[in-house]
């Protein structure tokens, strides 16, 4: 379960790394591939699954604050048009707006300085219908030496910021529901089996109701209706004159060292009769019946022709 936890965290922190991030190709033919990283612009146009690609040219003016000059032109190829443009001077909007209206189909926009972390270019969605990303300006500058030779060919691809918080939130739902089934496997089986036991069963006789249950000295002379058996059911052993016998709430008598054993044991119901003496009733008839003999007991204690002995 540790392992499994330090794992998801791990992989949540390289999702809030990477979340930032999306990636734009150049592909320098015949044969080497050069990948910068890029964020697209805030509510513009998303470049779809398969990506974009296009001959990527430098705008003039280079920071698209006006109306670019170059209009729009051919190729040589029927590959979609690039404009490459340097921030500043303008808002992102305009730079969008500007190229777009020129004929270009998609944006990229380098940093005019050194900086350590990209930017969200913010724009009004309204009327954009291209899809533009910022790269860095060690990016843009590759980017621009490739455009000038006229042999690059510049692919943006789906940005990773939806599958980064897609992941995210699977992770972090993930790891709420870990912390929610550990917390009941932890915390709900304690009071649910205390609620059961107070409510179902007890799960011991308590002891000194073992102590307490009635006794009386066997006697054979006696009536023989005054036992239920003249064998004790625990220890098959006969009941001899002056042994101490106890008396569970069903009325079936024992040995007091074999009944007591007993319930102490774990013996939980009569051995004749299997009257459970875990429920409720059966500990509240016998504690009424240990009081109705405590008083009996008191009461023959006065009288010579009865005789009791401790148990």
């Amino acid at each position: 379960m540790r392992e499994a936890f330090l794992g998801l965290v791990i992989s949540i922190y390289c999702c809030c790394s990477a979340i930032q991030r999306s990636s734009a190709t150049v592909v320098l033919k015949p044969s080497s591939t050069t990948s910068f990283e890029d964020l697209p612009a805030k509510f513009a146009v998303d470049v779809d699954e398969t990506g974009i690609c296009g001959a990527l040219e430098i705008a003039d003016p280079a920071d698209a604050c006006s109306a670019l000059r170059d209009g729009v032109r051919s190729n040589g190829t029927d590959l979609i048009r690039f404009a490459l443009i340097v921030r500043g001077n303008c808002s992102f909007e305009d730079k969008i707006v500007s190229a777009q209206t020129a004929g270009f189909g998609a944006v990229i926009v380098y940093d005019d300085r050194e900086r350590a972390d990209l930017v969200y270019m913010m724009v009004n969605p309204k009327g954009i219908t291209i899809p533009a990303v910022f790269v860095s300006n060690e990016a843009g500058q590759s980017l621009k030496e490739h455009a000038q030779v006229g042999t690059g060919e510049c692919c943006i691809y789906e940005s990773c910021v939806k599958a980064g918080w897609t992941v995210l939130a699977i992770s972090l739902i993930s790891l709420i529901v870990i912390f929610g089934l550990l917390a009941l496997a932890l915390f709900v089986p304690r009071p649910w089996l205390y609620w059961r036991g107070r409510t179902h069963h007890i799960k011991h006789v308590d002891d000194k109701i073992v102590a307490e249950l009635p006794y009386f000295t066997f006697n054979s002379a006696r009536s023989s209706d005054k036992y239920t058996r003249e064998v004790c059911a625990i220890c098959l052993e006969d009941y001899k004159d002056g042994e101490i016998l106890k008396t569970l709430p069903c009325q079936h008598e024992f040995h007091s060292g074999c009944v007591e054993s007993w319930l102490k044991k774990g013996g939980l119901f009569c051995p004749v009769c299997k009257h459970d003496v875990r429920t409720k009733r059966a500990c509240h008839e016998m504690l009424l019946r240990v009081e109705a003999w405590q008083y009996r007991h008191q009461q023959q204690q006065k009288s010579p022709l009865m005789t009791f002995e401790p148990s």
